[in-house]
């Protein structure tokens, strides 16, 4: 019998060594010069959170007074795994080849997709995996689908261009990444985003979809996006959904 098969889902804890020991890894910075006092400050924190056999592994000093820790500690905390309600993608991954012969028999045509890493942001690693021709870890990106016109705009598209270049093309989705995300600055972007398409009339023709570290299906959906994808996602992932979503609209 595996070890799998003798954990009860009801109550779920961290594994280190041992099945549910509560051993877990965690790292923060400390606003406080490096040192035995920084040291015993992190270890004060997590104890004060209820952590347990807590032991600092790791100490860089960032300079100007700023600490990076890195500690182990067990917690007694537990989580009823089976009761967790959770809001996923109702699409099936598909990869190249078959989002492709999707594409010619249910649509006849090549569908435009466009991309951009909006507001602010510079970052363009994000919408560049999803995009780009060589995509990422060799996972192609949808430059490289033959049923797919693929736009990259790249990075600080302010939202009302990547609007206007959207209805230029007559994209069948949108795709934003947001990398930066301090202070929420991408809950506001995205905002603005979701009530400009609604008021320039391409929020239901269209498939709007965004991604990022911080992102997840959930988000947004209550953001007024189509989906979300978090890390660990690739290109087949999105345009699997893109395709099957302007299917069932159709």
């Amino acid at each position: 019998m595996s070890a799998k098969s003798n954990v009860d889902l009801k109550r779920v804890k961290p594994y280190g060594d041992t099945l549910n020991d509560g051993a877990m890894q965690l790292s923060f910075t400390l606003p406080v010069p490096a040192g035995a006092r920084a040291c015993e400050a992190a270890k004060e924190l997590l104890r004060g959170m209820g952590f347990s056999e807590v032991s600092i592994v790791h100490e860089a000093d960032l300079g100007e007074g700023f600490t990076f820790f890195v500690a182990y500690a067990r917690t007694g905390a537990s989580v009823d795994y089976e009761s967790l309600q959770v809001v996923e993608l109702d699409s099936d991954t598909m990869d190249m080849e078959e989002i492709n012969e999707f594409i010619r028999t249910r649509f006849g045509r090549k569908i435009v997709v466009v991309g951009a890493c909006t507001g602010d942001d510079a970052h363009t690693v994000g919408i560049d995996a999803i995009m780009n021709m060589k995509g990422y870890h060799g996972h192609y990106g949808l430059e490289r689908y033959s049923g797919i016109e693929a736009h990259n705009l790249g990075a600080q598209v302010p939202n009302e261009e990547l609007i206007a270049y959207a209805r230029k093309v007559k994209a069948d989705a949108v795709l934003i990444s947001q990398i930066v995300t301090q202070k929420e600055t991408h809950i506001r972007n995205l905002t603005r985003f979701i009530e400009m398409a609604e008021v320039e009339n391409i929020r239901e023709p269209m498939i709007l979809v965004v991604g990022g570290p911080r992102i997840d299906h959930r988000m947004a959906l209550e953001l007024g996006f189509d989906a979300g994808f978090g890390p660990g996602s690739f290109a087949e992932d999105v345009a699997s959904f893109i395709v099957q979503k302007m299917a069932e609209r159709a």
